[in-house]
């Protein structure tokens, strides 16, 4: 009697909270919370979460309301997020859209709002950008990003949070298929979805090891520049691999290296022109040469703590990886690895006129570390989060610091009119 009744209240539970166009699963408290996130992107490569990325996805709710949405599955992120990494978070909700009409649904539209931290599941990305993209959901995940809001996804989830998205509304494409005609009817890419700080002209993809994807990605890329007219960039994780990209565009790469070989990527074209493919045309095998140095790719390994990274805001910087140049003749790939450092660094910390360089070794460092810059000034050293923990003078030429003090992890030293990442061990 007592199974009985056990069934038909769990029964009842999981009707109370279906509805013809949704259904959701709720864990934790049932009352709305207000805290203060801060802004994250996690993009998750597609296969078993990496927990140290979901804690510090979790972390940058501040205690706050969860939501994972997705278009297939049910429930199996509840738990996980709500009680099995130790942060502590207000509640978890999953919300199942089961058609578009859910996407203008007052209370799914509510939960969203109240939402510091949303998740996109992995699934089926075409239904994603069909149920989402100019509804009311989409609104919501602008001005959620815009608030400061954390945001990820994982596998279909990662896929539409770039600039611009790999939607797969037909079929999926092999790399074989796409480096053989950029054109294929299967490459559907949209620029109109959600696109987060750092993602302009970003085209990101998933499980990049099982199937090897890297040519695919190469032919998105070779595809955007014609239709999109913008110099694309690409950012990829393998299955294993989550990138975490804090407000100031430090892309932290979470694995289990040296266990596993887990790796994410962040690919960019190379500083000289020409730049553009040879031959990016349907029907004909892409050619995308240039001697060798088309694009310029930065591979990192992923470790348990995150700690080494790649910088978003000049796409130049990074550290514990290594640069490869990727190019492709008539439809075959080739990776030359320990390739040259980009010469062209572009962005925010781009090097002002009149500026000398700023130089940091060792890094990583743990005792010392030595600036070097062609002229007198002040430095600051952040934390990944935005926290200043040092300041002090360089002079002309090399000026040693002491770091010892600081605790391993990822920082930014600024000087100069530059920043550089620095690893403490």
């Amino acid at each position: 009697m007592k199974l009985t009744f056990t069934f038909f209240a769990l029964l009842f539970s999981l009707l109370a909270f279906t509805q013809d166009d949704y259904t959701l699963y709720q864990t934790g408290s049932e009352l709305d919370t207000v805290t203060t996130p801060t802004f994250g992107l996690v993009l998750m490569g597609g296969a078993t979460e990496s927990d140290n990325a979901m804690r510090w996805f979790l972390q940058r709710a501040s205690g706050g309301d969860v939501v994972v949405i997705r278009t297939s599955g049910s429930d199996g992120y509840n738990d996980y997020l709500y009680s099995q990494l130790g942060i502590e978070v207000n509640s978890v909700t999953t919300i199942v859209f089961d058609n578009a009409a859910a996407a203008s649904n007052e209370e799914v539209t509510e939960i969203l709002e109240n939402a510091e931290a949303i998740w996109l599941a992995g699934g089926n990305q075409w239904t994603y950008y069909d149920f989402w993209n100019e509804s009311p959901v989409e609104d919501i995940l602008v001005s959620h990003i815009e608030n400061g809001g954390v945001i990820g996804g994982t596998s279909a989830g990662m896929a539409v949070l770039g600039g611009i998205d790999y939607v797969a509304q037909f079929a999926s494409v092999t790399s074989d298929e796409a480096l053989n005609n950029p054109y294929s009817t299967n490459i559907t890419l949209e620029d109109d979805f959600v696109t987060p700080p750092f993602m302009d002209g970003v085209i990101t993809d998933t499980h990049y090891d099982n199937p090897d994807r890297r040519g695919r990605h190469v032919a998105f890329l070779a595809h955007a520049m014609a239709a999109f007219q913008v110099y694309p960039k690409g950012i990829a994780s393998e299955e294993y691999t989550a990138v975490c990209i804090n407000d100031e565009g430090l892309a932290r790469v979470f694995g289990e290296y040296p266990e596993y070989e887990d790796y994410a990527y962040f690919i960019r074209l190379r500083c000289e022109t020409p730049n553009e493919p040879e031959v990016a045309v349907g029907d004909l095998p892409l050619t995308w040469n240039l001697g060798g140095n088309a694009l310029k790719v930065y591979k990192v390994p992923g470790t348990l703590e995150g700690d080494f990274a790649f910088n978003l805001s000049d796409w130049v910087t990074g550290t514990g990886g290594e640069w490869q140049n990727w190019s492709v003749q008539d439809g075959d790939l080739t990776i030359q690895e320990n390739a040259e450092t980009p010469g062209c660094p572009v962005g925010v910390f781009e090097l002002a006129e009149g500026k000398g360089q700023l130089g940091l070794y060792p890094n990583p460092a743990s005792q010392r570390v030595i600036a070097s810059t062609e002229e007198q000034g002040p430095f600051q050293i952040f934390t990944s989060v935005g926290k200043m923990v040092m300041e002090g003078k360089l002079e002309s030429g090399e000026n040693e610091v002491d770091v010892a003090e600081l605790k391993s992890g990822v920082y930014f030293f600024k000087s100069a009119g530059r920043s550089e990442v620095l690893i403490i061990q």
